[in-house]
């Protein structure tokens, strides 16, 4: 009578436990046919999981079979593709959950990595090492696949060619030109992942939402890699959505006195800083992408202003009054 061999046994165990992570409920004659093995056979590998921890309950009925439970700890598990990408995802942002994870997320990563097939482990690690995160904003769903090709690419460090789409195009609209951009940074940033990448064409640096983004085929030549100004890719990105291009930081920076609580104002200045100067007034610092914008943000607050600073702030508020006479006119 032939005997299996060890590794053709085990090679049946890592499937039959994939099988059984794959749906809640499995009968018997099921199971062996997909195996290709009888049903005793596959009351064998079941003791043979139960014996490693794994928790299989048997269910009863004429199609008897089996169930993957929670145990009382956590055995090996075995993923798909799909999702040692999701878990590569998830493993890499946990720092913007602000929960205090970042170290065991870092190990998880690691041992994760370390662990995959190689068809998986180049466009894994395309990933991991062109990622960076920051948390807040709604999420906007991208592409799986596209953001693997931009870290393939950045990775490889060729061009990327691509069509990137516009929320204003119209039908019939001429199509724009396909953009071809040395991609150095994929980045998470306020629920929205972005392409960071040099335009050889422009001699600057550009982003672009990675859920607007088409890659074409193939990609186009080699590059050398370039510093992001300021060396840090999520503060420059950062920076840009506040219309700076160097440090993280408004362009425009000011204060006022608001004749209000400093209770009533702190819980709405947002990235700005207040100070009680007394029981009924208090002194706000804050900051925006222009003067006339930093003047629109002091008047949010249903509350007098005065003492402004700089002189560039009153010159703004004097402008935003002038435009204000006009629309209130009948």
């Amino acid at each position: 009578m032939p005997v299996a061999s060890s590794s053709s046994t085990s090679k049946r165990l890592l499937a039959l436990l994939s099988l059984l992570q794959s749906r809640r409920d499995w009968p018997a004659p099921v199971l062996a046919q997909r195996l290709a093995v009888s049903e005793r056979t596959v009351r064998r590998d079941i003791d043979r999981l139960r014996e490693l921890d794994y928790a299989i309950d048997a269910t009863r009925g004429p199609d008897g079979g089996y169930r993957l439970e929670a145990g009382s700890q956590l055995p090996p598990l075995l993923f798909d593709d799909e999702q040692v990408i999701a878990l590569t995802l998830a493993l890499r942002t946990a720092g913007t959950l602000g929960a205090g994870v970042e170290d065991a997320a870092e190990r998880a990563l690691s041992t994760v990595t370390r662990l995959l097939p190689a068809r998986l482990s180049y466009r894994v690690a395309s990933l991991v090492d062109g990622l960076s995160a920051t948390a807040g904003g709604p999420v906007v769903q991208a592409d799986p696949a596209v953001l693997l090709r931009i870290g393939e690419a950045i990775r490889s460090r060729e061009e990327l060619r691509f069509d990137y789409a516009f929320p204003s195009a119209t039908a019939g609209s001429t199509a724009p030109p396909v953009r071809s951009i040395e991609p150095h940074h994929l980045l998470l940033h306020n629920g929205k992942w972005y392409l960071l990448g040099y335009s050889p064409a422009r001699e600057d640096w550009r982003t672009y939402r990675a859920d607007r983004i088409s890659p074409r085929t193939p990609n186009g030549r080699r590059f050398t890699p370039r510093l992001v100004p300021g060396g840090n890719p999520a503060t420059y990105l950062a920076a840009r959505f506040k219309g700076s291009t160097g440090a993280d930081r408004w362009p425009c920076h000011g204060e006022v006195t608001l004749h209000a609580p400093l209770a009533d104002i702190a819980p709405y200045i947002g990235d700005g800083t207040a100070q009680a100067l007394d029981a009924d007034q208090c002194r706000v610092h804050l900051g925006a992408w222009s003067w006339e914008g930093l003047a629109a943000e002091f008047c949010r607050f249903t509350a007098a202003i005065s003492h402004a600073q700089p002189a560039e702030l009153r010159t703004a508020f004097a402008a935003i009054a002038a435009r204000a006479v006009v629309a209130s006119a009948p």
